[in-house]
Protein backbone atom coordinates (compact mmCIF):
# COMPACT_ATOMS: atom_id res chain seq x y z
CA UNK A 1 0.00 0.00 0.00
CA UNK A 2 0.95 3.63 -0.45
CA UNK A 3 -0.85 5.98 1.57
CA UNK A 4 1.21 8.82 1.49
CA UNK A 5 1.74 10.64 -1.46
CA UNK A 6 5.38 12.44 -0.77
CA UNK A 7 8.81 11.95 -1.46
CA UNK A 8 9.30 8.83 -4.14
CA UNK A 9 5.63 8.54 -4.51
CA UNK A 10 5.24 12.41 -4.70
CA UNK A 11 4.18 12.39 -8.51
CA UNK A 12 1.00 10.38 -7.47
CA UNK A 13 0.02 14.24 -5.68
CA UNK A 14 -2.24 16.43 -7.45
CA UNK A 15 0.69 18.89 -6.56
CA UNK A 16 3.39 17.41 -8.47
CA UNK A 17 4.35 19.40 -11.49
CA UNK A 18 2.97 18.44 -15.08
CA UNK A 19 5.42 18.63 -18.12
CA UNK A 20 4.29 20.26 -21.22
CA UNK A 21 0.51 21.45 -21.62
CA UNK A 22 -1.01 18.18 -20.35
CA UNK A 23 -3.41 20.16 -18.55
CA UNK A 24 -4.48 23.39 -20.99
CA UNK A 25 -1.36 24.95 -19.76
CA UNK A 26 -2.56 24.66 -15.73
CA UNK A 27 0.84 23.91 -14.19
CA UNK A 28 -0.43 20.67 -11.79
CA UNK A 29 -3.55 19.01 -11.30
CA UNK A 30 -4.70 20.90 -8.68
CA UNK A 31 -4.79 24.31 -10.44
CA UNK A 32 -6.86 23.26 -13.21
CA UNK A 33 -9.31 21.35 -10.65
CA UNK A 34 -9.68 24.95 -8.90
CA UNK A 35 -10.05 26.54 -12.34
CA UNK A 36 -12.47 24.19 -13.22
CA UNK A 37 -14.69 25.09 -10.07
CA UNK A 38 -16.06 28.40 -11.80
CA UNK A 39 -16.87 30.22 -14.69
CA UNK A 40 -14.85 33.44 -14.67
CA UNK A 41 -12.26 33.38 -17.22
CA UNK A 42 -9.79 35.57 -15.50
CA UNK A 43 -10.12 33.81 -12.24
CA UNK A 44 -9.18 30.83 -14.55
CA UNK A 45 -6.36 32.16 -16.20
CA UNK A 46 -5.09 33.68 -13.10
CA UNK A 47 -4.80 30.06 -11.61
CA UNK A 48 -2.16 29.33 -14.04
CA UNK A 49 0.11 31.55 -12.80
CA UNK A 50 0.46 30.58 -8.92
CA UNK A 51 1.74 27.40 -6.58
CA UNK A 52 -0.89 24.85 -6.55
CA UNK A 53 -1.20 25.73 -2.57
CA UNK A 54 -2.41 29.19 -3.49
CA UNK A 55 -4.86 27.45 -6.23
CA UNK A 56 -6.51 25.14 -3.64
CA UNK A 57 -6.86 28.30 -1.26
CA UNK A 58 -8.35 30.06 -4.02
CA UNK A 59 -10.55 27.75 -5.22
CA UNK A 60 -12.27 27.64 -1.30
CA UNK A 61 -12.95 31.22 -2.26
CA UNK A 62 -14.83 31.37 -5.61
CA UNK A 63 -18.53 31.18 -6.38
CA UNK A 64 -19.19 27.83 -7.52
CA UNK A 65 -20.71 27.06 -10.56
CA UNK A 66 -24.03 25.35 -9.95
CA UNK A 67 -23.47 22.10 -11.31
CA UNK A 68 -19.86 21.81 -9.13
CA UNK A 69 -21.08 18.81 -7.06
CA UNK A 70 -22.35 16.79 -10.18
CA UNK A 71 -19.64 17.00 -11.99
CA UNK A 72 -16.08 17.43 -9.39
CA UNK A 73 -15.81 13.84 -9.74
CA UNK A 74 -15.53 13.60 -13.73
CA UNK A 75 -13.81 16.70 -14.16
CA UNK A 76 -10.80 14.99 -11.24
CA UNK A 77 -10.93 11.94 -13.73
CA UNK A 78 -10.42 13.62 -16.79
CA UNK A 79 -7.25 15.73 -14.79
CA UNK A 80 -5.69 12.74 -13.70
CA UNK A 81 -6.31 10.61 -17.47
CA UNK A 82 -4.43 13.81 -18.80
CA UNK A 83 -1.78 13.57 -16.33
CA UNK A 84 -0.71 10.44 -16.87
CA UNK A 85 -0.19 10.32 -20.44
CA UNK A 86 3.32 11.81 -19.66
CA UNK A 87 5.25 8.72 -20.66
CA UNK A 88 7.64 9.56 -17.15
CA UNK A 89 4.56 9.62 -14.89
CA UNK A 90 2.88 6.94 -17.08
CA UNK A 91 5.51 4.31 -16.27
CA UNK A 92 5.73 5.78 -12.91
CA UNK A 93 2.11 5.38 -12.21
CA UNK A 94 2.18 1.39 -13.75
CA UNK A 95 5.53 0.87 -11.72
CA UNK A 96 2.81 0.92 -8.70
CA UNK A 97 1.84 -2.52 -9.57
CA UNK A 98 -1.42 -3.49 -7.95
CA UNK A 99 -0.52 -1.25 -4.35
CA UNK A 100 -3.19 0.11 -3.02
CA UNK A 101 -3.32 3.80 -3.56
CA UNK A 102 -4.64 6.08 -0.58
CA UNK A 103 -4.37 9.68 -0.16
CA UNK A 104 -3.32 10.02 3.36
CA UNK A 105 -3.52 13.05 5.24
CA UNK A 106 -3.54 15.16 7.99
CA UNK A 107 -5.75 17.92 7.05
CA UNK A 108 -8.80 15.53 7.59
CA UNK A 109 -10.02 15.44 3.88
CA UNK A 110 -12.21 12.69 4.08
CA UNK A 111 -13.66 13.12 0.30
CA UNK A 112 -10.69 12.92 -1.43
CA UNK A 113 -8.22 10.79 1.15
CA UNK A 114 -8.21 9.24 4.50
CA UNK A 115 -7.16 11.19 7.60
CA UNK A 116 -4.59 9.17 8.78
CA UNK A 117 -5.26 10.20 12.40
CA UNK A 118 -8.57 8.86 12.40
CA UNK A 119 -8.59 6.51 9.09
CA UNK A 120 -11.96 7.59 8.05
CA UNK A 121 -12.22 8.49 4.45
CA UNK A 122 -14.24 7.76 1.19
CA UNK A 123 -10.06 7.76 -0.69
CA UNK A 124 -11.88 9.19 -4.04
CA UNK A 125 -8.22 10.50 -5.19
CA UNK A 126 -6.63 6.97 -4.60
CA UNK A 127 -9.63 4.72 -6.33
CA UNK A 128 -9.38 6.99 -9.01
CA UNK A 129 -5.80 6.89 -9.38
CA UNK A 130 -6.39 3.25 -9.42
CA UNK A 131 -9.02 3.52 -12.11
CA UNK A 132 -6.71 5.25 -13.87
CA UNK A 133 -3.44 2.67 -13.52
CA UNK A 134 -6.12 0.37 -14.38
CA UNK A 135 -6.98 1.75 -18.01
CA UNK A 136 -3.26 2.51 -18.74
CA UNK A 137 -3.01 -1.03 -18.14
CA UNK A 138 -5.75 -2.29 -20.13
CA UNK A 139 -4.37 0.40 -23.25
CA UNK A 140 -0.90 -1.47 -23.06
CA UNK A 141 -2.00 -4.77 -23.24
CA UNK A 142 -3.78 -4.06 -26.23
CA UNK A 143 -1.07 -2.54 -28.15
CA UNK A 144 1.33 -5.43 -27.62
Amino acid sequence: MINLFRGSNSFLSNFHPLEGSTLHGYPTVENFFQAMKCHDETYRKGLKLVTPAVAKKLGRRCKLRDNWEVIKFDVMIYALRKKFTEPRLHEKLLATGNQTLVEGNYWNDTYWGVNLKTGNGENNLGKLLMQVRYEIELNDNQEE
